[in-house]
């Protein structure tokens, strides 16, 4: 069996093994289980990063998520990672889209998926945990451009975003890793803050990644 077959079978085995262990979350309340889902599939670009070394086997578990979370979305087949807050709300869709965008774009020749590392895990980690605590201690709120956030849910996704780029960088870049970091995080909690109806887990990712490679990535133009 190929390391890149092994990391397939890895991958659909850890995103459901988090789905699964989501659902007794549900009975304390269903936003936990959705953040629960939110923080610990973001794990997964660590498993593709030990086992794929091209974009072609990289993108495939998350554009098969891309089609079961719209699914979800419209059938209810994962509960707990499921808001029903509207029709409009794909936050899932859109999280599997950015892990298809930069699995496709940092995997390549060139790239770096380290860069991708970056946007994914301060989307999973910084925006799920800003969330959590946006809702039971965000006290004071501001509502721009439909999104409402709160300024201890704002705080803790700049702290968190700068821990994980941090954390990253230390490794990949240790040169700029504070400099880069600080940027990043300012950059991802803008983002998060402007950003309504779960499109911030596409600009999130997006843009954090992209903040990174245009001005610190060695092999950037």
């Amino acid at each position: 069996m190929s390391r890149d077959v092994l990391g397939l079978i890895v991958s659909f085995a850890f995103v459901f093994l988090v789905i699964g262990l989501s659902r007794p979350l549900e009975r304390r309340g269903k936003e936990g289980s959705r953040k629960f889902v939110h923080v610990m599939v973001s794990n997964w670009w660590i498993i593709a990063m030990v086992f794929f070394d091209s974009p072609g086997f990289a993108v495939v578990a998350p554009a098969v998520f891309v089609v079961l979370n719209y699914l979800s979305y419209r059938l209810g087949l994962f509960s707990s990672m499921e808001r029903h807050e509207g029709r409009r709300d794909l936050g899932t869709v859109y999280y599997a889209i950015s892990l298809v965008v930069l699995s496709l774009l940092t995997f390549r020749q060139g790239a770096a998926p380290y860069i991708g590392a970056v946007g994914i895990l301060i989307m999973g980690w910084g925006d799920g945990l800003a969330a959590v605590v946006g809702k039971r201690y965000g006290t004071r709120k501001v509502t721009i451009f439909g999104a409402t956030r709160s300024l201890q849910g704002s705080l803790t996704m700049f702290v968190v975003s700068f821990v994980v780029c941090f954390v990253i960088l230390s490794i990949y870049d240790p040169a700029q890793a504070l400099l880069a970091s600080l940027t990043v995080a300012a950059g991802a909690t803008i983002a998060e803050a402007l950003t309504p109806l779960g499109f911030d887990n596409l600009t999130v990712p997006l843009l954090s990644s992209a903040l990174y490679y245009a001005l610190f990535f060695p092999g950037s133009p």
